[in-house]
């Protein structure tokens, strides 16, 4: 194994207890890292308390820390400020959100644009928002490599359209999204755009401010972090003018029998005791990953990445979905072999230490459009080398000879 990739693996609790496996579906779940779960631990264990509403050296405590991860995410994001990092469940959640509250401000006629490509939580909380408000919902459909049609941008945009809703990375192509393209068309329409980097987080500190969108949404379970934690990310301007998505706790201003106001952003839209712990060790994770060499990082992703796509393209009859080039796309890459189910090639793969994900990827729209109902999907991350992409050759050959 690669000297600096055995380092890496070494900081995550659970590879370097298992030393066999090759894991290659973090595009589902990454890896948390050590100074992550050391986070959580510690919080839970020194400084466990509720958030905003003790005045006892505990909850202070609690305060603090739960304050600075906000800052944490901030500068991963290179958000404008703190007060516009709202914490959720995670994507589905923050995805969710922009829909119950943007799309509250939205009436009948108004347009939202998502892709063909979108994985279902960015597909179908904007046709429930069709279906209560009547709103119209547009699709940027995809070319025969999954990568975005943007040719028909202006004319699916219209007069009325309102939001731009698409994914930053495919989930199950890998494929890049022209985010640059679709800003500058939203701008032109009048649109909101919301990007989801659930994909794309993994791959490094994302500068929202550069990319120009105004929502911007991701899972810390896909960026090294524990599950139960996510961001919603928006303008400042955008989150004061939007109501609440939930009601309770910690997110109003005053209650009385007649009327209820709401508190500012970012506080408005976390209803209820947030996730804490995890938002400690989201905040741990991201700090890690923004000390290291991402230019180093992606160049051994995109070399892994092509020597992926070169052994598949010589496996007899197995089909590539997506973007030929590693340029064009994250480490992700999915495929089809005519006759076997994706549920039993990974258990066979599973069979020799091979973690893989085989299935719809929520992301039925595209397969559809891609031809399959099904497929199985390797992606690589930091803690990857070539004795897994090895590994996976190899276990395509078992596959074949077993179920064929």
């Amino acid at each position: 194994m690669n000297a600096a990739v055995s380092a890496l693996r070494g900081q995550f609790p659970l590879l370097a207890a298992a030393p066999k496996l090759h894991y290659l579906d973090s595009a589902a779940t990454a890896q948390i890292h050590g100074a992550a779960l050391d986070a959580v631990i510690r919080h839970e264990t020194t400084s466990r308390a509720n958030v905003m509403r003790g005045t006892y050296r505990l909850a202070e405590a609690a305060d603090r820390a739960f304050d600075a991860a906000r800052q944490s995410v901030a500068r991963f994001l290179n958000a404008g400020s703190a007060e516009e990092i709202v914490f959720t469940s995670g994507a589905t959640a923050a995805l969710n959100l922009v829909a119950q509250a943007f799309g509250n401000t939205l009436k009948a006629g108004d347009r939202v644009l998502i892709s063909v490509a979108e994985h279902h939580s960015n597909f179908v909380p904007w046709q429930m928002l069709r279906e209560r408000t009547g709103i119209e919902l547009a699709l940027i459909p995809v070319g025969a490599d999954g990568v975005l049609d943007l040719e028909r941008l202006p004319q699916l945009m219209g007069s009325r359209c309102r939001l731009v809703a698409v994914t930053q990375c495919s989930n199950v192509t890998g494929a890049w999204t022209d985010v640059a393209a679709i800003v500058a068309a939203a701008r032109k329409a009048g649109a909101r755009v919301l990007l989801d980097g659930a994909q794309a987080v993994q791959h490094g500190p994302q500068d929202v401010q550069a990319l120009g969108v105004d929502f911007y949404a991701f899972s810390s379970h896909k960026c090294f972090g524990p599950g139960g934690v996510g961001v919603l990310w928006g303008r400042a301007e955008l989150l004061a003018q939007m109501p609440p998505f939930l009601g309770g706790g910690g997110m109003i201003g005053e209650v009385t029998p007649a009327l209820t106001t709401w508190a500012a952003p970012p506080q408005r839209f976390e209803a209820g005791t947030p996730p804490i712990a995890q938002a400690v060790g989201l905040a741990a994770a991201l700090e890690w990953m923004m000390t290291l060499d991402w230019a180093q990082i992606h160049a051994r992703e995109s070399r892994l990445c092509e020597i992926l796509i070169a052994g598949l393209q010589r496996v007899p009859q197995l089909r590539l979905l997506g973007p030929g080039a590693s340029a064009s796309r994250a480490p992700i890459v999915s495929f089809d072999i005519p006759g076997l189910h994706p549920h039993d090639v990974c258990q066979v793969l599973d069979s020799r230490d091979l973690a893989l994900r085989g299935g719809h990827h929520c992301a039925q729209p595209l397969l559809a459009a891609l031809g399959v109902e099904a497929c199985t999907r390797a992606s690589i991350a930091l803690y990857n080398d070539e004795t897994d992409i090895q590994a996976l050759l190899d276990g395509l050959v078992e596959v074949r000879r077993i179920l064929l």
